[in-house]
């Protein structure tokens, strides 16, 4: 396991932890992140899911939108999120976390729409910053389809 933020051999995954806030450790507030995400994309909640950001963020979506700060970024979801077509569900998993520094984690998802005709696949990559009173937001953030074949 590695705890000290060294860098990891190419293709392992990561399962350390960082100092624990309020008995939570790094990699759990990480998932709780993400697990909210999935909630909120589920509920096309679009104000639960911008209190995940820093008023600085930068999102990219999975079309290759940018959009750069909060205000972008609440503007597009507020338009787009609740009017959301999708007959399924909808799943995030964390498959990777990497601290690059105590308060900076690099989260590799996985992200599956399940739907009828099919499932259809997303490759989030969330750069996430821890603030100064222990919760973990999305900073910077490249939300990629993935395509068969």
């Amino acid at each position: 396991m590695n705890t000290q933020g060294s860098p990891m051999e190419a293709g392992t995954q990561s399962t350390q932890s960082t100092q624990s806030i309020d008995g939570i450790d790094g990699i759990e507030a990480i998932e709780r992140v993400v697990a909210t995400v999935e909630r909120t994309q589920r509920d096309k909640d679009a104000e639960g899911f911008l209190t995940l950001f820093r008023p600085d963020a930068l999102w990219t979506t999975g079309h290759g939108k940018v959009l750069l700060g909060l205000d972008a970024i609440a503007e597009f979801t507020r338009a787009v999120l609740p009017q959301a077509v999708w007959d399924g569900d909808v799943t995030y998993e964390v498959i990777h976390t990497q601290f690059l520094r105590p308060d900076v984690a690099a989260v590799k998802v996985r992200q599956v729409y399940h739907s009828a005709e099919g499932e259809t696949e997303g490759a989030p990559l969330y750069v996430m910053t821890k603030q100064e009173d222990g919760r973990w937001l999305l900073h910077a953030c490249q939300n990629t389809e993935v395509r068969s074949g």
